[in-house]
């Protein structure tokens, strides 16, 4: 028996795992056992701060509910998701709209609405705009009888799922038109700090960062044979468009407000324009499954059958 030192404990485990037959298995843990094994030597980790580790990540699975999932909140305030969404974006055929964070407010239970409806069951005076655009593949065609899936915040910064897990507001599906169009009535969405109650938000409190991201709406867009995209148009105007705490905002998702826009489909309301544009649907997005999973699904596969 050979002796395991600091030194060659990683090659031990690495011959073990040699006969992991799925070859993406074999070649993701090969490198995640690497990098945890150089990061371990590289702070000289002790076993209290192992425990500490532990600890959190034990937390962070805890506080994960069907309506909270504090492990994306993890991986978006890491940079972990935008990194992800970063590489995926490279392997498109052609370069669409650029993607954003799915989030973990995401979920596949939103009312299928017609075009022109408001999504928000309360709107407070002032509060209201028009969201309206062309879903196009790259070179403008339109792409008809796409779907829209949209879901913001309230005009008070949370979303509906905060307010009570059992609602639904805030957040519908659309189909274009024929001429590749959606819209949607809502209200203006606000700028909102993430949960600061629970181990993520103990994790940013203590790098002494703001928690805040930039005033948003999501978009979940398909089409058959076309790349899924998953995005959100950013409010330019927002103080934390620079510093969104999970870095999810880009200027070229960041978006204007129009008091008066004579374009939009309807008058006298202030709008957004935000115009999505569709890579064609590759072989590796066509095996590699949908991008924009219910989180809250995760937790329904992982809990054990009733008896």
């Amino acid at each position: 028996m050979r002796e395991l030192t600091p030194e060659t404990i990683t090659d031990a485990v690495l011959e073990q795992m040699a006969t992991t037959s799925d070859p993406r298995l074999k070649e993701i843990m090969a490198a995640a056992v690497k990098h945890l094994h150089d990061f371990a030597r590289e702070v000289n980790l002790t076993p209290g701060e192992w425990i500490k580790g532990i600890e959190f990540m034990t937390l962070v699975g805890k506080m994960c509910t069907p309506a909270r999932q504090e492990f994306i909140l993890l991986s978006d305030t890491l940079g972990l998701s935008a990194l992800v969404n970063g590489l995926h974006d490279k392997t498109a055929l052609e370069e669409g709209t650029h993607t954003s964070l799915l989030g973990p407010f995401y979920r596949e239970a939103s009312p299928r609405l017609s075009a022109g409806s408001q999504i928000a069951r309360h709107v407070k005076p002032g509060s209201e705009c028009v969201l309206y655009g062309r879903v196009t593949d790259i070179k403008d065609k339109p792409l008809a009888a796409a779907t829209v899936s949209v879901w913001q915040t309230s005009a008070d910064g949370l979303y509906d799922i905060q307010e009570n897990p059992t609602a639904t507001d805030y957040r519908g599906v659309f189909t274009t038109d024929a001429e590749g169009l959606y819209v949607v009535r809502t209200v203006k969405p606000r700028g909102y700090s993430i949960p600061m109650d629970g181990p993520v938000g103990n994790m940013v409190k203590a790098q002494a960062r703001h928690g805040m991201r930039p005033a948003h709406i999501h978009f979940l867009v398909g089409s058959p044979g076309y790349r899924e995209l998953v995005t959100a148009l950013y409010l330019r105007d927002d103080p934390h468009l620079a510093d969104d705490v999970v870095f999810g905002s880009s200027d070229d998702l960041a978006v204007d407000i129009v008091p008066d826009d004579s374009q939009s489909p309807i008058k006298g309301v202030p709008s957004i324009r935000f115009d999505l544009r569709l890579s064609r649907e590759g072989e590796a997005d066509r095996t590699s499954g949908r991008v924009g999973s219910d989180p809250s699904a995760i937790l329904k596969e992982a809990a054990p059958a009733a008896h």
